[in-house]
């Protein structure tokens, strides 16, 4: 899967889950902002990238992922 294909797949996908206008998503974004992340909510997004990339995100990693463009980097290179 290529960068454009993640990006788009998850901005769609976030966008319907989180309820928001996917124009509201952009690389430099911060993540926790723009979604509203709480700690249950939270466990919704690891949710959708394990389930739909098989990537599953450490709690030793999660702090390092603040922005979309890192989540999209570290989706691209963890995927299987």
């Amino acid at each position: 899967m290529t960068r454009e294909e993640i990006i788009a797949e998850i901005n769609a996908e976030l966008a319907e889950e989180f309820e928001i206008d996917e124009a509201t998503i952009t690389p430099d974004a911060p993540i926790y902002q723009t979604l509203e992340l709480d700690s249950l909510s939270l466990v919704d997004l690891i949710g959708i990238v394990q389930t739909k990339y098989g990537v599953l995100i450490s709690k030793a990693e999660l702090p390092t992922i603040k922005t979309f463009a890192q989540l999209y980097d570290y989706i691209e290179q963890h995927q299987k």
